[in-house]
């Protein structure tokens, strides 16, 4: 195996997020799911994290338009919306006319029933290779009363389960 299929294999066997990245405003709206998410810092003028993005999605041409973004935490029950912003879930509709959202306090949409919205300015980016690198300050979080995250790992959803809950 070369070293790409042994990175691919290898990162296929890492767990993380699924959360849909989003964005509207002079460069569209856009949404797309990404696994690449995690926090930069709670600490600082602002709250901040960080998401890749690949340089051919449009979602990302338009968070560089638009200057901000949401990223939606999907709960463990949101499959269907992760499936449509990947492309995964074929229909005559529109990504944004198949699920339920509003516009965040900063104009961003915001996905119902998320784990949790974190409303975004864009601070800095960062072309790496094929994926752009986007440092978002956070404006806004909003949490909803299911906090239990949706997960991809070994290429399928997940869920996670406590330890003392195994069987």
């Amino acid at each position: 195996m070369d070293l790409r299929q042994s990175f691919v294999e290898g990162m296929a066997r890492a767990t993380t997020f699924v959360s849909v990245i989003t964005t509207d405003g002079p460069g569209g709206q856009h949404g797309v799911t990404v696994s690449s998410m995690t926090s930069v810092s709670a600490d600082g003028e602002a709250p901040s994290l960080l998401v890749c993005i690949h340089h051919k999605s449009p979602a990302v041409a338009a968070i560089l338009q638009n200057g901000a973004f949401c990223v939606n935490l999907l709960n463990a029950g949101q499959q269907a919306q992760s499936d449509i912003f990947a492309g995964r879930a074929p229909s005559d509709l529109a990504r944004f006319d198949r699920v339920d959202w509003q516009a965040g306090q900063g104009g961003q949409p915001v996905l119902a029933g998320a784990a949790a919205n974190f409303e975004c300015t864009l601070r800095s980016t960062l072309l790496w290779e094929t994926h752009h690198v986007l440092i978002g300050q956070v404006g806004a979080v909003h949490l909803s009363d299911n906090p239990d995250a949706l997960l991809y790992g070994q290429r399928s959803y997940r869920r996670a389960v406590g330890m003392d809950e195994r069987a």
